[in-house]
């Protein structure tokens, strides 16, 4: 069983074009979304629509959390507030009362069950769509905040660095962003899972995309924080 998952699209359609051309290619059986659909980037509609094409299980990022009731006090740096309550508004405008409502109603994580191999998969952390687990984070951190339910192999995304690393004989992995990367390599990024009956492969998968074309279609639109976003999708930093 070949199972992909994708994360942090962030509105990047043409990024996560890229991404399922090749997953069709690489005959994955299952995709699974693990948030962050559609806000900070120029394509918001569609990329909600690709996903939701996918009909498949999808959970909630804290910035599809945004989308349907703004950005709140003390989510974001206080210097960061306005302009990112701007760009939530933006996307908001985007999208119509179906989208929000579906944004809404997603659950929080995932807990899937292959051949007795146990994934527990969530955005952020299993109780916080906005706490951040980077990959350096000591052993015991990294346990008390991911690795809240029995599982064997534990995946989220949320901070835009794709990793494994095995704590106390568990495996932990982040899936890295398709739509705005933040580890320098300006390729959208995902996961791939091949369970067999007595063993599991986990690997990271790069994918080129254009970027340049999705700096473009900022550049001709009116975003309100189009300058930054430039800026990452062409560094892949932040």
């Amino acid at each position: 069983m070949k199972l992909a998952f994708i994360s942090d699209i962030h509105g990047n359609a043409l990024a996560l074009d890229a991404v399922l051309k090749d997953i069709e290619q690489k005959e994955i059986d299952k995709i699974y979304v693990l948030g962050d659909l559609c806000y900070r980037g120029p394509e918001p509609k569609r990329s909600l629509d690709l996903v939701r094409s996918l009909k498949t299980d999808v959970i909630k990022g804290n910035a599809d959390e945004w989308v349907v009731r703004g950005v709140q006090n003390g989510e974001v740096p206080d210097q960061a507030f306005e302009i990112m309550t701007k760009e939530r508004d933006w996307t908001y405008s985007k999208l119509n009362s179906d989208s929000i409502d579906y944004l809404s109603q997603l659950p929080t994580e995932l807990n899937l069950d292959y051949s007795n191999f146990k994934i527990h998969a969530f955005h952020a952390t299993p109780l916080s769509l906005f706490d951040v687990v980077q990959p350096h984070e000591l052993d015991d951190v990294t346990e008390e905040k991911l690795m809240k339910r029995d599982a064997d192999l534990y995946i989220y995304g949320h901070i835009h660095k794709p990793y494994i690393r095995n704590v106390n004989g568990k495996c932990i992995v982040n899936t890295g962003s398709i739509g705005l990367p933040f580890d320098g390599l300006s390729m959208a990024s995902y996961v791939v899972v091949n369970v067999e009956k007595n063993s599991f492969q986990v690997s990271i998968v790069r994918v080129k995309y254009n970027e340049h074309d999705v700096i473009n279609q900022f550049r001709e639109s009116d975003y309100p924080n189009n300058n930054m976003m430039e800026n990452i999708l062409a560094n892949a930093r932040v």
